[in-house]
């Protein structure tokens, strides 16, 4: 198996919301979009993220109403400390505060308006 490219898809109730999160405070860009679809690129991610809308009859059944819980989309970044500061200078709520954890992972949280997750990370 070779494996081209990598992406993570998340079901949430309003797509343009959560695309324009990424885009306005992470730096993704669009790169296909349609009525209840929208992938996000960067060129330094690794991997695209998807936002498709619950309901979507192009879903399976068993996952059609399903939201994206549970899920953290996680970012390790260079300068963690930049980031926060530049989130909060944008006025983006810190819903959980920078902190570092016993095993050497440094992380803080925002959430999307759909209710993603996003960390920041770094390790000491």
């Amino acid at each position: 198996m070779s494996i081209t490219a990598s992406a993570v898809s998340l079901n949430v109730d309003d797509v343009e919301a959560s695309a324009a999160f990424l885009r306005d405070h992470f730096g993704f860009r669009t790169d296909m979009a349609a009525d209840g679809f929208a992938s996000l690129t960067r060129e330094d991610a690794g991997m695209n993220v998807i936002y498709l809308r619950r309901g979507l009859a192009s879903l399976p059944d068993d996952q059609r109403d399903d939201h994206a819980e549970g899920v953290i989309l996680a970012f390790a970044v260079d300068d963690l400390e930049a980031e926060l500061a530049r989130l909060t200078a944008e006025g983006v709520a810190i819903t959980m505060p920078l902190r570092e954890e016993p095993w050497g992972e440094r992380a803080f949280q925002v959430t999307d308006p759909n209710g993603v997750i996003v960390q920041l990370v770094d390790w000491v």
